[in-house]
């Protein structure tokens, strides 16, 4: 077929913008391939639950609601999120909308969107008890990949039922999660820190109808369904308990499986609680789009790498519910030795380890002797508690509130941590380190339950006679 000279030139430039456009395209934005194809990169390789960035080109599904009707799907709808579900009325699925609309600022606040540039940002959402009426009438597409409980593609998500109102909540805000960050930011990065950042936003509060992001649950009942912290005290007690590089290095297919999400919320929560790493954790989703983000990460880290290490270690070999990694931040500054003749220090109740800034000898012999009266817990009265330690409760072998110390050297053994290798203080005791280091103190509490804490005691450090 023969084409007139302008329309010849016009198809050849066009041909090389193609060339070029297609040469200077990320794998992931590649168009299609194969037919009926959706995914433009290999379902192998995608996550368990959501695709890794925003598909470009996927139109919005138009739903006709009646038909949905017909099937026996019924149709919710709020700001935010429309949700498309099988499910009967009940109180707590039909305020599921609702409370998506109070995850969005949240969610804006948290990656810093400015929301009010997004007023019409919305979600649509399948919630199946019945699988097969979702794809007879077209709502669940036969492209996505298999998916355990919840899958979010651009701004669609589908969800599974759950025995609990609690997962079914956490398994949406988890999903939202996802779509917000591949519609706003364009991607999720790689799976430690797409399915961390998900889970850490995720676990929620819900109650009086006002939702909180990010929450600690307390306790199994008050998540009841979710399982993270079991899943990892598990681990550690089988001796499975993975190294934080191994959870940065999570492969795609590793969240086939509910335990890697159980890890990734872990690192995601020590990154985003710890006042020393908070900022870099938090500036890493700037990062989604590129090719390099674990390097990025690794380099935001530097010289606290493993430091890090060391109180990832620390976390989850006494991982609590309502994990408080605030008060159990670790102050690495080397300690001087003890002045002549000894000193006082004041150990605060409410806290993990606390540096001394004292520096024991190896060798050498200290004694210390403690004395206070301090607050243990205040349900359903206060416990007042003194360094020995209150014994008609024990908390890891050992009775609530007793005084432990710890020395740990300036540079110690590579995949450990002194820290966990306490030594009962109580009213006193004779210490002799093995190898020369800071001396740390703390009264022996879960991390869990330090917030109910208050007041201190007073320790006196001296060398023994």
């Amino acid at each position: 077929m023969a084409f007139p000279k302008g329309a010849a030139f016009i198809l050849a430039a066009l041909l090389a913008t193609w060339v070029v456009l297609r040469a200077h395209t990320p794998a992931c934005a590649q168009p299609p391939r194969g037919p009926g194809r959706v995914f433009p990169f290999d379902p192998d390789d995608l996550p368990a639950d959501s695709a890794a960035r925003y598909i470009p080109n996927l139109p919005r599904r138009v739903i006709d609601d009646a038909k949905a009707a017909a099937a026996g799907i019924r149709k919710l709808a709020s700001k935010r999120l429309t949700l498309y579900t099988d499910l009967p009325s009940t109180p707590e699925v039909d305020e599921l909308p609702g409370m998506f609309d109070q995850a969005f600022p949240q969610w804006c606040d948290y990656f810093g969107i400015d929301a009010e540039k997004f007023p019409a940002w919305r979600m649509t959402g399948f919630l199946m008890k019945a699988k097969d009426r979702f794809r007879r009438t077209g709502l669940l597409p036969g492209d996505l990949p298999p998916f355990p409980n919840g899958f979010s593609r651009n701004d669609e998500l589908w969800l599974y039922e759950q025995t609990d109102d609690y997962y079914r909540r956490h398994l949406l805000l988890h999903e939202g999660t996802h779509g917000l960050m591949n519609t706003i930011l364009g991607g999720c990065g790689p799976p430690w820190y797409m399915e961390g950042t998900a889970e850490l936003l995720a676990t929620h509060r819900w109650a009086a109808g006002r939702l909180t992001l990010g929450w600690v649950p307390p306790s199994r009942e008050a998540a009841l369904g979710w399982g993270r912290v079991r899943m990892i005290r598990d681990a550690v007690a089988e001796g499975r308990a993975m190294t934080l590089k191994g959870v940065i290095g999570y492969p795609r297919q590793a969240h086939r499986q509910n335990e890697p999400y159980a890890w990734c919320w872990a690192a995601a929560l020590l990154l985003d609680r710890h006042p020393r790493y908070q900022q870099r954790f938090r500036q890493l989703s700037r990062n989604v789009l590129t090719h390099d983000f674990n390097e990025r990460f690794f380099a935001a880290m530097g010289d606290d790498w493993d430091r890090l290490c060391e109180e990832w270690r620390m976390m989850v070999a006494e991982l609590e519910y309502g994990h408080d990694v605030a008060r159990t931040a670790v102050d690495f500054t080397p300690g001087r030795p003890p002045p002549q003749g000894g000193t006082t220090l004041r150990v605060a109740a409410d806290r993990g380890w606390q540096n001394t800034g004292l520096k024991l000898a190896a060798g050498t012999s200290y004694r210390l002797r403690a004395s206070g009266r301090y607050q243990v817990d205040d349900e359903p009265q206060i416990w007042w508690c003194e360094p020995n330690g209150v014994s008609i409760r024990y908390y890891l072998g050992r009775p609530l509130g007793m005084l432990l110390a710890a020395v740990r050297p300036e540079r110690p053994q590579p995949g450990s941590t002194p820290l966990l290798e306490s030594t009962a203080v109580g009213l006193g005791t004779r210490l002799s380190p093995h190898r020369s280091g800071t001396l740390y103190l703390k009264i022996n509490d879960s991390a869990g339950e330090l917030e109910d804490n208050a007041g201190e005691l007073r320790v006196e450090v001296m060398a023994a006679d």
